[in-house]
């Protein structure tokens, strides 16, 4: 396996892994206020691994791009999933879903506690998982390791050129409240887990399957790296 480093010089080690059978260009986003790692967005070949260095109490989100090309005649950058505006570089740009998300903050001014999960409320397309090494007990794997887009209902399904490569959410598929947990079901007690809910909770029980989701999905943990797996093995 190839290792390159990249990133901030203090902080919480980021490993990021690519496990799957084909490149993915992995999509990086600080939230507000945080800096955004690799400008956002690099390559990342089969069995590579990158070495990021987040930098202490840092927030944002990291997801797969799958199918990512680049178009000679037009010159512009696009994936089939996960794109971000067709841009390689995601500098303060999120991804398109369907795309499987993991979350962090890796402590704030008042806890150093992380605090960290894996979320398929905008849909899947990779299966992705995120562990700590080195955090104690208490420390726990977030993770969907299933290929959901084996099983993707139809009506959720994002076809190219024959194949299944993303589940859309049913929010993203609708544009109901009842799925979007918005309008008057804009609250834990009116937004109940729906039938889409249920079947990506079954298959990926260590991630959030809808937004009000709160049954194992958040991890809490002190590490001093995390290794994030794109198509990890089971």
């Amino acid at each position: 396996m190839k290792n390159f480093y990249m990133g901030f010089a203090d902080g919480t080690q980021l490993i990021v892994v690519n496990n799957c059978k084909e490149t993915i260009w992995p999509g990086i986003l600080g939230t507000a206020g945080h800096p955004t790692p690799k400008d956002g967005g690099f390559p990342l070949y089969i069995g590579e691994q990158v070495v990021i260095e987040a930098p202490e109490n840092w927030s944002g989100r990291i997801w797969g791009r799958q199918g990512c090309r680049f178009n000679t005649k037009t010159g512009k950058f696009s994936c089939q999933t996960g794109d971000c505006s067709g841009l390689l570089h995601c500098t303060g740009t999120g991804g398109l879903p369907p795309a499987t998300l993991i979350e962090m903050t890796l402590g704030t001014p008042k806890s150093a506690l992380h605090f960290y999960d894996v979320s398929l409320v905008d849909g899947f397309n990779l299966p992705v998982s995120m562990t700590p090494v080195g955090g104690g007990v208490g420390c726990g794997v977030a993770a969907c390791e299933a290929d959901l887009n084996q099983c993707c209902p139809a009506t959720l399904a994002v076809m190219r050129r024959g194949r299944v490569v993303g589940c859309k959410s049913a929010c993203l598929a609708t544009k109901k409240d009842r799925y979007c947990c918005t309008g008057e079901y804009a609250n834990p007690g009116n937004c109940k887990p729906t039938v889409f809910s249920h079947l990506f909770k079954a298959i990926c029980p260590r991630a959030y399957s809808y937004a009000y989701d709160n049954s194992a999905g958040l991890r809490t943990c002190r590490a001093p790296r995390y290794v994030i797996t794109f198509c990890p093995s089971k």
